[in-house]
């Protein structure tokens, strides 16, 4: 009986012992994670969060007007014929760079050769009689009259040569500027008829955007303003160019009025028919910034939390602000911050209301340049 009391005692006394020791293991552990600066006024910021920081820093903004419009070459022509009669010999390539006055398309002539050999013999013959006629009037053999209805009938047939010479003339098809050519499908033997088009022709040198703007932004445009446009294609790529005329009237159904702007397109990037978004910038302003990730949206409202000093280190602020432009990854503060206020970075949807935080790498990753350009 004594021995099997004395074995419960030292079990009670071994569970004991364990107690107290898992006890004393739970607090060392928690003094150990709370560090040598995690007490008031350390650089840790108490067992908060880990978070990055971001400083308002003042940055420019533009203020832009944002259109669509839709590129056209300097000039664009569609190669056609005046009428219908069959290709003898095509004389370009597809995409060919051509000079004013190049020779496209030869068209069967064989009607128009012959009558230029019949007016070229009537005009000998024309020239001949003349001749007659005139050394026979001098001499008066012959009534001045008949010389001069002979001069007249030489006229006539030179002007029948050159009327057949501009026929055969027709047959030619030729550039009517310098630029590049499109895709065609003719052939020598095509019959091609009047309207139908043998290819296209695009001075892509300079590229013109016309498109609207309404009319209270009229007093911001001129002649001569700089422009920036971008392309679905071509992703971010700006397109620099300059306001070149403003149409004389306002669409009275849409009250906008058509600007024609002008870009140089080296490389012929930009082509005839593209989709362009135009930004008329009109002004550059100064404003304090953050970066997007630091800016939660709620509802039509936005919000950032502020880092702000508490008694056992820093805690996140909301604090509800009003945003405004976004540019090159920053959000415009309109109202709710000040310049070199501190806000947490990123990671906004893990953090509450006034928790403790602290403040990975000593918040220098977010620091915006207060000299970088908008666009």
């Amino acid at each position: 009986m004594i021995r099997r009391h004395f074995f419960l005692v030292l079990a009670a006394v071994a569970l004991g012992l364990m107690i107290v020791a898992a006890i004393l293991r739970v607090a060392f552990a928690g003094d150990e994670g709370a560090g040598p600066g995690a007490g008031p006024g350390g650089a840790g910021g108490g067992r908060g969060q880990a978070v990055s920081e971001a400083v308002v820093t003042l940055r420019p903004f533009s203020d832009q007007i944002n259109v669509l419009g839709v590129a056209r070459g300097r000039r664009s022509v569609n190669i056609t014929s005046a009428t219908s009669q069959l290709i003898t010999a095509v004389m370009f390539r597809d995409g060919q760079r051509v000079s004013a006055g190049t020779p496209l398309v030869q068209l069967q002539a064989a009607e128009e050769d012959a009558s230029i050999i019949q007016a070229r013999a009537n005009v000998v013959q024309a020239e001949r009689e003349y001749e007659r006629y005139r050394v026979l009037a001098e001499r008066g053999i012959a009534p001045r009259v008949t010389a001069e209805q002979a001069e007249t009938d030489l006229a006539s047939a030179r002007a029948a040569l050159a009327a057949a010479e501009a026929r055969r003339g027709d047959s030619l098809i030729r550039a009517p500027f310098a630029g590049t050519l499109g895709l065609s499908t003719v052939t020598p033997g095509t019959l091609i008829s009047p309207g139908a088009v043998i290819t296209t022709l695009d001075d892509t040198d300079v590229i013109r955007v016309d498109f609207p703007v309404p009319e209270r932004y009229l007093g911001v445009l001129r002649q001569g303003l700089p422009i920036t446009a971008t392309a679905d294609a071509y992703g971010e790529d700006t397109f620099s160019g300059r306001i070149a005329l403003i149409d004389t009237r306002i669409n009275e159904t849409t009250r906008a009025v058509t600007a024609r702007a002008e870009f140089p397109n080296p490389g012929g990037r930009i082509r005839p028919g593209m989709l362009m978004r135009v930004g008329i910038q009109q002004g550059l302003r100064q404003a304090p910034s953050v970066p997007e990730s630091a800016v939660q949206y709620e509802g039509e409202g936005a919000f950032v939390y502020r880092i702000a000093p508490g008694e056992n280190g820093s805690t996140a602020q909301r604090v509800e602000i009003e945003a405004g432009s976004v540019e090159d990854g920053f959000v415009e503060i309109v109202s709710g911050l000040a310049a070199n206020d501190r806000v947490v970075g990123s990671g906004l949807n893990r953090i509450q209301p006034n928790a403790p935080i602290r403040v990975a790498g000593g918040g220098a990753p977010a620091h915006a340049p207060a000299t970088a350009s908008a666009r």
